[in-house]
């Protein structure tokens, strides 16, 4: 009969000591996750828009590049390499077969570059040499066809980087940038007649944002004025037709070292950095309704990277998952919105 009745308050004591564990296991996981910080996980939430797909990594980590679209392929030009260290790569994308291929140099190493495509050829305006700094008023065209630099006429208002640089109607713009302060500096690069030409200036002189033509029109929103201490979100708007800026709403993040892009007749801008670090939020903004709306975040947060889209998705490759120019990320991101 003792025996019997060891037995049952052993058995009731190891079921008690089960029980209870199930339940606080329970009880701490809930409190941890509650508390955690957000990684970014990259997931739509409800009511974003957009989903995200991998494509081929990067042949190698580089941040503080320079993006552009040219007959359906994205090429990366310059950047970091290392810590700091400005390089001379040029390699493409093939979206149809999903793999990198390495191109001739740059003539030399660049970073902070601002790069177009046109007709047969991806123009690489300004950049620094050596880490953000020792700003160069270089021009360069790679004509695809034969894997050949050649060297253009130099940007008349002198050396900056972090230029914003896109095209338009056949024309090379370059849009603000530093050299050792910023500037409100717009020029535009003929490629028929080889000559540069003054246009209005940026009416808010700012460095570190992109620009992005849609409809006729070239959005330049965000940026900073000196360091990412001083985000901005200014949404300026040029018009060619009347060689005149006007003022937009702004993004609902400011902030700076962001990609931006054009797609299904919105102006998207994606990542960027601030002090604290770097951001997964991506913004639409609609010109019909002159109003930003959220998309899916970024699956890798980061800035000094690039956006080109080819058919209906939005390629964003490189750039740096921390402040500054540290680390390098070889990733590809693909975003599409339908």
């Amino acid at each position: 009969m003792v025996h019997s009745r060891t037995f049952l308050l052993a058995f009731c004591l190891a079921l008690s000591l089960l029980l209870a564990a199930c339940g606080g296991s329970g009880t701490t996981g809930g409190g941890e996750e509650e508390q955690g910080e957000s990684q970014g996980s990259g997931e739509p939430a409800a009511g974003d828009q957009g989903s995200w797909r991998t494509g081929a990594s990067l042949p190698a980590g580089r941040s503080e590049v320079a993006v552009a679209e040219l007959d359906g392929r994205v090429y990366v030009i310059g950047g970091y390499t290392g810590e700091t260290t400005s390089s001379t790569l040029n390699q493409v994308y093939d979206p149809a077969i999903d793999t990198w291929v390495e191109l001739a140099p740059m003539p030399r190493g660049l970073d902070h570059v601002g790069a177009a495509g046109y007709d047969g050829k991806i123009y690489a305006v300004g950049g620094f040499t050596s880490g953000n700094q020792g700003a160069v008023a270089d021009v360069y065209a790679y004509d695809v066809a034969n894997d050949a630099w050649e060297e253009l006429a130099s940007l008349p208002a002198g050396p900056r980087g972090s230029v914003a640089v896109t095209q338009l109607d056949g024309r090379i713009h370059a849009i603000g940038g530093r050299d050792t302060q910023n500037v409100d500096t717009h020029e535009v690069y003929d490629p028929a007649t080889g000559a540069w030409e003054e246009l209005a200036p940026l009416p808010n002189a700012r460095d570190h944002m992109p620009a992005v033509v849609l409809d006729g029109r070239i959005h330049v929103p965000g940026g900073r004025f000196a360091t990412f201490d001083n985000n901005t979100g200014v949404h300026e708007i040029y018009d060619p037709a009347a060689d005149s800026w006007e003022e937009a709403a702004p993004p609902p993040t400011p902030r700076s070292g962001t990609a931006g892009a054009a797609l299904d007749g919105r102006v998207l801008i994606f990542g960027g950095e601030e002090r604290a670090g770097t951001f997964e939020e991506n913004e639409a903004y609609d010109p019909a309704t002159d109003t930003w709306e959220e998309l899916a975040p970024l699956p890798t947060p980061r800035h000094g990277f690039g956006a080109a889209t080819v058919g209906e998705s939005v390629y964003l490759p490189a750039g740096a998952p921390v402040t500054g120019g540290s680390r390098q990320s070889d990733v590809l991101e693909i975003l599409t919105l339908s």
